[in-house]
């Protein structure tokens, strides 16, 4: 049976029926406005069925609300009304007030060089790339995995299961992530803080990966961050770099910082 297709005018009203329902469950139509950037016209327009928002704006609310692109077209259903999870009810209070107040004095935007020990291999290091960024008031990171590391592990060595990306908070001393592959295959935490240097470029902390204790294995080790701005030649370089290398292989300054022979604690 092909269903009766609806009018522009029908197809509005969905949307505002939805987003009327969505601002409803969440706090004021004056409250949703300002955290989606929008004024009270505008929300009053689509609530009134008068108009669709732009594909900036429709991305704006469908990030804000846990929804995705069918709230133009479809009335909502229980799998779509999810309420936001880190800025949600339950932990507003608790986690969300330091997903926004990671400015960039405490953690700047932009390329940084970093370099951990390999967590089975104690003469080898990671050295990569980072790009930190900032979207919607909140920070950031993505990256790739050497393509060593998904073939140690029997997975094809391709772009998207390389990518990891990386919520950034802000903590007490400096900033916590948690960084995850895709579709959530392996996920890790992050803490650095900023240490002294020349120009104030670099960061020391740890990463930790949630798996079973192995005494083969490291599940805790030192990480240096090193920002490298805009300087053209220090990324150029760091990506040539980039993949497993020797201890001798790493910079002076991250093989002082990363502590080798010194045991975590």
């Amino acid at each position: 049976m092909v269903k009766t297709a609806q009018s522009p005018v029908q197809l509005r009203s969905v949307f505002g029926n939805n987003l009327r329902t969505l601002i409803r469950a969440r706090g004021s139509i004056s409250e949703q406005a300002r955290e989606l950037g929008l004024n009270r016209t505008q929300i009053n327009r689509f609530l009134n069925g008068e108009s669709f928002p732009r594909p900036d704006v429709l991305h704006r609310i469908c990030t804000t609300f846990g929804v995705d692109a069918r709230v133009l077209l479809e009335p909502l259903d229980h799998g779509q009304r999810r309420e936001p999870v880190l800025n949600g009810p339950v932990l507003s209070d608790f986690i969300g007030p330091s997903l926004g107040d990671v400015d960039e004095e405490t953690f700047p935007s932009g390329l940084y060089r970093f370099s951990r020990q390999h967590p089975a291999r104690p003469d080898q290091f990671l050295v990569g790339l980072v790009l930190v960024f900032r979207s919607a008031g909140t920070c950031y990171l993505r990256g790739y995995e050497p393509r060593e590391a998904l073939r140690e592990q029997g997975l094809r060595p391709m772009g998207p299961a390389r990518e990891f990306r990386g919520l950034v908070m802000r903590q007490e001393d400096g900033i916590a992530a948690l960084v995850s592959r895709r579709n959530g295959m392996t996920t890790s935490f992050i803490h650095l803080a900023r240490v002294a240097s020349f120009e104030n470029n670099f960061w020391l902390g740890y990463t930790a990966r949630p798996t079973r204790e192995s005494p083969a294995e490291l599940r805790t080790t030192r990480l240096v961050y090193e920002h490298l701005g805009r300087n053209r030649a220090a990324v150029m370089q760091a990506a040539r770099a980039a993949g497993y290398v020797t201890r001798a292989a790493l910079l002076p300054f991250h093989r002082h910082l990363l502590q080798i022979d010194r045991p975590f604690r």
